[in-house]
């Protein structure tokens, strides 16, 4: 029984054996086709969780894991996720040097500790799962070895990464020492008398403090930018959208479900590092002119707007954080599909190699804007709608707590500023400073595909929001705050 919860995450690790495996008898010039393999089987799994019965909550490994709503949920965004990233490392396969089909394995395997993360009901198992996937990463990050920028990438993300990891096990001991568990549901049960307790309180902030770097949210957004700039396209890609999402699904487990009552009182924190995070990514990304790098801070920005609908604690912000992170999956994917094939042949990820796209390839012209509008919150795309329903919530314990009303002001003059970079990419695009290459860019159909795929997602979330919110709304009702 404990065996078939896993299932999808044994199939993932399984396939990324395959691929280490299948390298050994691949010829050298077959082995990047070995990403559309890997892509399929993947999204076979995707089309796969739906047939798994998540209607209500099973435990398994002494209530450690969990599957229920919210973590099929997430793993099927993992999976779509995993899905397109292998779609964009086939694309870029021509520039690592060597070593292309652990580069595939490599992103399985960071794949099934992101759905371990989803399932995740224990401190324990959180951990063994961001580890999984931050380790992983770590090599992804600093893959190219022939680029100093993608070393220099790997060694910033690894010191950081392992102070974020030294601090969430200081503050799991200092938790497990004071409640006399790891689960959280035993911890959520005993929440009432911990809430005077300093070292619970100690050790609860540690843990949020690690789980802060894995979303790039203040104060532990500076590696961002940096690794987003060094880091091959897909791995840039894969940081933004899963190892975000890892973090947001832990903050929803352990906001939500082990001591809503310390963070009912830690309220005005939560809207700080939101707001301080808002202005911090839109304010540093205005200079930008690197698209990665600008992606980077961008991503702490959204990192702020993703707390804001954690830190109101209702049921109306856990939802539209789940449709918030959905429509940023197509929308940041679609932008780092056409980055990977507009910038190909180029050794630079600046603004300038965007020039004249529109009369390169309308098709990659057009994604782009549809990403760029999408994140700066204009409708009818599904940005709008998901910063609607934060704001939303936000709003609704506004008469609670006035801070909220504050925060969202924050968070609109972060909107207003964001407009401003993100329209800075749709003018290089359209009305370049200088005189444009016009050579026309072939499409593979694979990237085709994928940004059909993201583009359609971002329209669908946008124009018809009443479908996925029932989804979210159903997946956030499982928190035990909630219920």
């Amino acid at each position: 029984m404990n065996t078939s919860l896993i299932s999808l995450e044994l199939a993932v690790v399984g396939l990324g054996l395959a691929f280490l495996l299948l390298d050994l008898w691949t010829p050298a010039e077959l082995k990047r086709q070995l990403g559309h393999a890997a892509a399929v089987c993947t999204a076979l799994l995707f089309v796969f969780s739906f047939f798994v019965d998540a209607s209500y909550v099973r435990e398994a490994f002494a209530s450690a894991y969990v599957m229920d709503p919210l973590a099929i949920y997430f793993k099927r965004f993992f999976l779509l996720a995993g899905t397109i990233v292998l779609v964009l490392q086939v694309q870029y396969a021509d520039r690592i040097k060597s070593g292309i089909s652990e580069y595939y394995s490599l992103t399985l395997f960071a794949l099934a500790g992101m759905m371990f993360t989803a399932s995740a009901m224990n401190f324990a198992v959180m951990f063994a799962s961001l580890e999984l996937v931050t380790i992983t990463l770590y090599v992804l990050t600093s893959f190219q070895r022939n680029r100093l920028e993608s070393l220099e990438a790997g060694v910033k993300y690894l010191i950081m990464g392992g102070l974020a990891s030294a601090l969430m096990v200081f503050g799991i001991a200092f938790v497990y020492g004071s409640a006399g568990s790891f689960v959280f549901i035993d911890i959520y049960e005993k929440s009432s008398t911990l809430i005077g307790n300093s070292v619970f309180l100690i050790g609860l902030l540690l843990v949020l403090v690690g789980l802060a770097f894995k979303i790039a949210a203040f104060p532990y957004q500076i590696w961002a930018p940096d690794v987003y700039q060094g880091s091959p396209a897909p791995t840039t890609a894969l940081l933004a959208v899963g190892s975000k999402a890892a973090g947001i699904v832990l903050l929803l487990r352990i906001i939500y479900g082990v001591a809503p009552g310390v963070m009912h009182q830690w309220a005005p924190v939560l809207i700080a590092i939101s707001a301080i995070s808002i202005l911090y990514g839109n304010l540093c990304a205005i200079a930008q002119t690197s698209l990665k790098r600008l992606f980077g801070y961008s991503s702490i920005a959204h990192a702020g707007y993703l707390l804001l609908g954690l830190a109101a604690l209702n049921a109306t912000g856990a939802s539209a954080v789940l449709y918030y992170l959905t429509g940023y999956l197509f929308t940041v994917l679609a932008g780092f599909a056409v980055l990977v094939v507009a910038l190909q042949q180029l050794d630079s990820d600046d603004l300038s190699g965007l020039a004249g796209l529109n009369e390169r390839s309308p098709l990659l012209a057009t994604a782009m804007t549809m990403s760029m509008v999408s994140l700066a919150g204009i409708p009818p795309l599904a940005g709008f709608f998901g910063k609607f329903l934060l704001f939303k919530a936000a709003l609704e314990e506004g008469a609670m707590q006035p801070a909220f009303y504050w925060l969202v002001a924050v968070a609109i003059v972060g909107v207003v500023i964001s407009i401003w970079y993100y329209f800075n990419v749709i003018r290089a695009i359209y009305w370049p400073r200088q005189k444009a290459d016009l050579t026309p860019i072939t499409v593979p159909l694979p990237i085709k595909a994928t940004l059909a795929l993201c583009m359609a997602g971002m329209l669908f979330l946008g124009i018809f929001p009443s479908i996925p919110l029932e989804l979210t709304s159903r997946a956030a009702a499982v928190l035990p705050w909630l219920h």
